[in-house]
Order: structure tokens, then sequence, then C-alpha cells
């Protein structure tokens, strides 16, 4: 059976309204602020009222038939309406009536809208490391990854590394030996060997590394966006000594990652 295109493109003149950053008169997130239409860094969560950076959130918008819609490229016409892309904060958004009450219209909410999500992101995921391959700007196989991890370095006289992909379902030990050149990097581990595979046009794939770039600071708000709205079932390490400073730094320069205890990974 085809997979329902989630991302479809609201059209109804009624919907199409100018955006608006949210504020909650209930923690609810149901009034609007006193801003113009969605310009700036930030935005407001409607589930939970925190004010944060969008490149952590989702937007959607109200479709014609009154349905919810994700709008991952940030594009569609209509009011946006944003959420932490975290699970609780997704489930609290799709219940108690806080997507209706932040459009103030009646809406329909999927049941399935976070496995929708899920799957929407990892197409997202795996579609951006296909172009950062296609585009020169990884390297895929044990020794090559090592070699480039030694070198900083991808490719010859390339970027130096950005972040390491490993199969969620590979060596526990390769995988060791990898990450121990390059503690610093993050590591998104989110998907198995066979998916990998498919993204870089391999047989089999365990170990990727991506160089510095634009491509690659988009991978990596994408994985962090799954990772959240996976929640424990998933892991995604960000952690590493630059610090949250570098989190997302523009491609151009290249890209740190979050800060916490241990070694990153996504």
């Amino acid at each position: 059976m085809t997979e329902r295109n989630d991302e479809r493109t609201p059209t109804a003149a009624a919907d199409a309204v100018p955006d608006q950053e949210l504020a909650p008169d209930d923690g609810a997130g149901t009034d609007r602020l006193p801003a113009d239409d969605e310009k700036g860094p930030l935005r407001r969560c409607i589930a939970s009222g925190t004010v944060g950076p969008k490149e952590g959130m989702i937007r959607f918008v109200i479709g014609p038939d009154g349905e919810v819609v994700p709008d991952l490229e940030e594009n569609l016409p209509g009011r946006g309406l944003w959420v932490t892309a975290d699970r609780d904060a997704l489930a609290k958004a799709m219940g108690k009536s806080v997507f209706a009450k932040a459009a103030r219209r009646a809406v329909k909410v999927p049941p399935d809208l976070a496995e929708r999500l899920e799957r929407l992101l990892e197409r997202r995921c795996l579609h951006a490391l296909g172009l950062a391959r296609r585009a020169g700007h990884v390297l895929a196989g044990y020794e090559k990854v090592r070699e480039a991890l030694r070198a900083n370095q991808v490719g010859r006289a390339g970027p130096p590394p950005a972040l390491l992909v490993e199969a969620a379902d590979g060596s526990l030990d390769q995988r060791g030996k990898v990450t121990a050149l390059a503690p610093s990097l993050p590591v998104i581990d989110l998907f198995e060997s066979s998916a990998l595979a498919a993204a870089l046009g391999r047989d089999h794939a365990v170990h990727a590394v991506v160089a510095r770039g634009r491509l690659a600071a988009g991978l990596v708000r994408e994985a962090a966006r799954l990772r959240g709205l996976k929640g424990p079932r998933g892991h995604l390490d960000l952690k590493g000594p630059q610090g949250d400073r570098d989190a997302h730094q523009d491609s151009d320069k290249g890209l740190g990652v979050g800060d916490t205890a241990g070694r990153p990974a996504m």
C-alpha cells in the first residue's frame, strides 16, 4: 500500500494568513504575541509555552480539511503552530485541544501523528546523508573513517570532520575504536546498517564520517529533532567539550555540538 504523503500543502484561503508566534494564557499556548509574522530565530511552543530556537521545534499548519499537517520544510501557507521536538511536548499538543486552541478553530489531529513525524524525519535524515555523500562530503568504511579522523579531513585536502554516523546494530568494539579517535564529535546512531547502506549507495555500511558544511548542519538538526520525538527509544548523543556555543554553528565554518558529560551522540 502506498504510504500517504503527510506533508501536503494546505490551500484554503481562510488558512493562508501570516504565521504568528504564540504565547500561552493558560499553559496551552493559545494567545498570540504582539509580534509580526514568523521572523527571527525564536518561536514559542504551543504545548509548553517555552520560547526557544526554531531549530529545535517542528512547525505545523492546518490543512484545508482541518487536519493538523507537519511542515518540516517550514514553507507551507497558513499560521504556523510550533511544538518542541520532544515526544512529551507533542503528546501534550495532541491532547487537551491544544492545537485547536492555538489555531482558534476546530481541527483534526491524526492519532498516529507522532509516528508519521518519525517516518518523515527518518526519511529526511537519510536523504540528507545521501546528499552529503553525492556532494563528496561523506566517507564510509571502517578504515577510511579512521584515516579521515586521524588526518582531520574528509577526503584528499577536504574539510575537517563534523560528525560520525554509526549503525545502531554495528559492533560496539569497532565503534569504540572509531569514536576514540575523535571524542568531541557528535555521533548519529539512529539507523541500522541496512538503512545507512541504502542512503550511501553501498551494499553494507556501519561507519561513516561527514565533513563540515551546510549539509552536516542540516543533518544534525534533523537527527536532533528525530531523537527528541523518539524519546528514550532513540539515542542521539550531542555531548562534547565544545559545548552549546557550537551546536548549530553556521555551516560554512563547520559545526560543533551541545555540551553534556560523556561523548556526543545522536
